[in-house]
């Protein structure tokens, strides 16, 4: 499954990054899906790393949560917190229709293409620990780092407000 055509790609990101005065260094690899897999770049990369879930409800309200790797997230709370029912892992393609991304690429710079603010966001305190935190660039082939501040000011820039919480 591709992004629609109307979403946005890398250098429309980096575009966009650059247009708020976001500074930004990606690192490219092989294609990673899990943590697990990913754990070979923590020596060429520094900062937090992350993992994101696209969660959903049986009402269709959905929810991104952006998580320290090894945080153990309390789904069920989360969701209560976002006010959202009962979570679940949202599918591929109510992933794609609301962040234009497929599974293993779930990354906070995906609210770029929810303008609408349909998807609801959580991010975990714990982060907030690091100076700069690391996501996929909308595709599990490379890694963006930024400044955790940055990071937040880009989701507020996408039209998110960004629930801080602990997670775990």
């Amino acid at each position: 499954m591709k992004p629609k055509s109307t979403e946005a790609d890398r250098q429309t990101l980096f575009a966009r990054l650059e247009e708020l005065g976001i500074a930004s260094v990606t690192v490219e690899h092989e294609p990673v899906f899990t943590v697990e897999e990913s754990q070979s770049l923590r020596e060429r990369l520094p900062g937090a790393h992350t993992k994101n879930l696209f969660l959903v409800d049986k009402d269709g309200r959905a929810a991104l949560v952006v998580a320290k790797d090894d945080t153990r997230v309390d789904l069920k709370s989360v969701a209560k917190r976002l006010g959202i029912g009962r979570p679940s892992f949202g599918k591929p393609e109510r992933l794609l229709e609301l962040l234009g991304v497929t599974p293993g690429s779930v990354t906070p710079f995906a609210l770029i293409n929810d303008p609408e603010g349909r998807v609801a966001v959580a991010v975990d305190a714990a982060l907030l620990a690091f100076a700069e935190v690391n996501f996929h660039p909308l595709e599990n082939t490379a890694t963006t780092r930024l400044a955790t501040d940055d990071f937040l000011r880009f989701v507020r820039a996408c039209g998110h407000e960004p629930l801080i919480l602990p997670l775990s």
